[in-house]
């Protein structure tokens, strides 16, 4: 995450470069028609490739143990990519319930409108996965730990199974980071990230990424992406390329933060849950501590009294930021009822555990003293 990928100029720069040119040039007509007949290895259009995108991919393929990289634009870009590169209409795909708003929306808004039908699974319960891997299927998609509810899903257990059924693994590993845990070692085919999140780190940017085996990144995911064009910048790049540099030790902090305003949240008056892995009271605690090498620094909790007093708290932080973002290092909430999770219905949030009391807190690197003092007295606030 420090040294991997680097491709320095004849400048011999310490620090990586950033390319941030659109085209390239080429000394004589017959070079660009090798390039694009791909009888020469040189670098086209920035839509396609890029020196600092690919130090970009380089060095977060060799963090996650992966054959093969892409990059996008954003996260969600990623998502969506990972599924309509390898989609056709007839196919079926599997995904499991706890899941981001907007790929939820992908999911069972989009794909079905090209024929493709969507299969949405409890996580936790294994029978419906095997129910649902009793007919061929193309991909299943997971997010454990999910957003916001903290969902743990068996990763070894549903690859198994889907395998069976024809199927490849997604999982968007976002709140965990290429740091806590290693789907691809769990049995997964591909890992997506938002590398907006805890890759950056700073709030700074958007990116996307994308890891799997080479075929799958070089015939499938490539020729989607450099013909659909959701392309990465290579300023963004180089600065998800020096967040790298820093990941874990962010994380390691980040961890350290959660676990101690986590334990600090379950002793707070007015509360009537607070969820995170790393707490024995957590549903999936021994599957969190068995697939990841730390829990993160996303907590959920409920505020006794519903969305007004949900407010009332929101309103009352003077050091953290309400803001829908995460992996930030500083301290941010969001009231996922009525932000990222507001296009479903009650009934639906109500299947995912998000009631109108909960709140989404993305721990950040503060002192966490300045953290617990803010926590405590907006509570009493509100």
């Amino acid at each position: 995450m420090v040294r991997g990928g680097p491709r320095r100029s004849s400048f011999g720069e310490t620090s990586e470069a950033i390319f941030l040119t659109s085209g390239f040039v080429y000394e004589e007509a017959g070079q660009a028609e090798d390039a694009f007949k791909n009888r020469n290895d040189r670098y086209i259009y920035s839509r396609f490739s890029n020196p600092t995108v690919e130090m970009f991919a380089e060095r977060l393929r060799l963090a996650e143990g992966a054959e093969a990289c892409r990059t996008t634009a954003t996260g969600m870009a990623a998502v969506f990519a990972s599924l309509a590169c390898q989609v056709r209409a007839g196919d079926r795909v599997v995904a499991s319930r706890a899941l981001f708003g907007s790929c939820l929306f992908i999911l069972t808004e989009i794909l079905p409108r090209w024929g493709v039908e969507t299969i949405i699974v409890d996580g936790t319960d294994m029978a419906q996965w095997r129910e649902a891997f009793s007919k061929p299927t193309r991909a299943v998609f997971i997010e454990t730990p999910s957003n916001p509810g903290l969902e743990i899903i068996d990763i070894r257990a549903v690859s198994e199974l889907a395998h069976k059924a024809g199927a490849q693994v997604i999982i968007d590993n976002v709140f965990a980071s290429p740091v806590l845990q290693h789907p691809l070692e769990l049995g997964a085919d591909i890992v997506v990230y938002s590398a907006t999140k805890h890759i950056d780190g700073q709030g700074r940017t958007l990116g996307g990424a994308i890891l799997g085996s080479a075929k799958f990144c070089g015939e499938a995911l490539q020729p989607f992406l450099r013909h659909t064009g959701p392309a990465l910048s290579p300023f963004n790049a180089w600065v998800l390329l020096k967040g790298l540099e820093t990941l874990e030790l962010r994380m390691a902090q980040h961890c350290k933060n959660a676990r101690n305003v986590a334990e600090f949240l379950t002793r707070q008056n007015g509360l009537t849950k607070v969820l995170w892995p790393g707490l024995t009271s957590h549903p999936q605690h021994a599957l969190a501590k068995k697939q990841m090498s730390d829990f993160g620094n996303i907590i959920a909790f409920e505020v006794d009294g519903g969305k007004s007093r949900a407010f009332r708290f929101l309103d009352g932080l003077k050091l953290i930021d309400i803001s829908n973002n995460l992996g930030d290092a500083k301290s941010l909430v969001t009231h996922p009822a009525t932000t990222t999770h507001q296009r479903l219905t009650v009934e639906e949030r109500a299947k995912l555990g998000i009631g109108d009391g909960m709140v989404r807190l993305s721990v950040g690197l503060e002192h966490v003293d300045d953290i617990k003092e803010d926590i405590a007295q907006a509570l009493a606030a509100a």
